[in-house]
């Protein structure tokens, strides 16, 4: 009787506990994640005359931001920006990470990730200048193509424009897609792949038919790692894309900071916020059913 009356205490207890340690991060997660999303979402219905706020629920900023074709030229921009930088990164970010996991050996693999993320110890403000004088008229590029006899005038198409924001976020969010890719290879039974040449494959179709598909977790998580954030991205685009490098995110912190008009910026975050989860979902869908696929 007594261990029949004391084993529901016990688990009671139990749960108890987990819900106390449960109860810190969610109150951490409530207040700097949901609460702040819920007050975005807020202002989006508010309306604001320099500074003069009104509090009634309306639609005139979604009805505005669906009208000018300024808000949907930089919302499309950003998308086709940020599925750029991703692909360029993901791309590159994979042959170093399937280097790293298949050819270093055991006791030098530690190393060649502190290598890869060196660039964590300098601003990301310092990084982005740095490409400005390497991607500028007279900078380290033009300057070493025309001393080699490449080209005979500096390139402009490397600066101040979309090219150049590519560049920057794709050199600044390639750790981001390294570790994840390595960490999905990591995991890899190397057996399977001596199976696969075993039973009469090539490299090639290893690779694709094996060593890919049991990678592709780390390449998704690569890919929201680098999509999502990128497109919220503002600092990049301001001082090295130019006019035509521009993103919703510089519209967003004009609305905000300079016009005045936080509840149009507030709109535009959350249909930026929309446009990125609606992506992102039917980019991990459509990675699932190519996954289940039958070979």
């Amino acid at each position: 009787m007594s261990d029949r009356s004391t084993g529901p205490r016990f688990g009671r207890s139990e749960a108890a506990q987990g819900y106390l340690l449960v109860a810190t991060p969610l109150a951490y997660a409530l207040l700097l994640l949901a609460v702040p999303l819920g007050a975005i979402l807020l202002f989006s219905f508010w309306t604001q005359d320099y500074l003069t706020l009104d509090t009634t629920l309306t639609l005139k900023n979604y009805r505005e931001a669906f009208t000018d074709p300024l808000y949907g030229e930089l919302l499309l921009r950003s998308l086709l920006i940020s599925a750029a930088v991703t692909a360029a990164t993901v791309l590159t970010a994979f042959p170093i990470a399937y280097f790293v996991s298949f050819y270093v050996p055991p006791e030098r693999k530690a190393m060649w990730i502190f290598l890869i993320t060196i660039p964590f110890w300098t601003s990301y403000l310092i990084r982005v200048f740095l490409w400005k004088v390497i991607l500028g008229y007279n900078g380290v590029f033009n300057t070493t193509l025309m001393g080699l006899g490449i080209i005979d005038e500096p390139l402009t198409f490397i600066l101040y424009n979309v090219n150049a924001v590519v560049i920057t976020l794709a050199h600044a969010y390639a750790p981001f897609a390294i570790l994840p890719i390595f960490v999905a290879l990591e995991k890899i039974d190397r057996t399977l792949l001596e199976a696969g040449r075993d039973l009469g494959e090539g490299y090639v179709m290893t690779f694709l038919r094996v060593t890919l598909p049991l990678a592709m977790p780390g390449v998704v998580a690569a890919v929201l790692i680098v999509f999502i954030p990128t497109i919220g991205d503002y600092v990049t685009p301001r001082l090295v894309g130019g006019p035509d490098g521009l993103m919703i995110a510089n519209m967003i912190q004009t609305q905000f900071l300079k016009l005045n008009n936080a509840p149009m910026g507030a709109a535009l975050a959350v249909l930026a916020m929309a446009m990125v989860g609606s992506v992102a979902l039917i980019f991990i869908a459509l990675t699932r059913r190519f996954l289940r696929a039958p070979r």
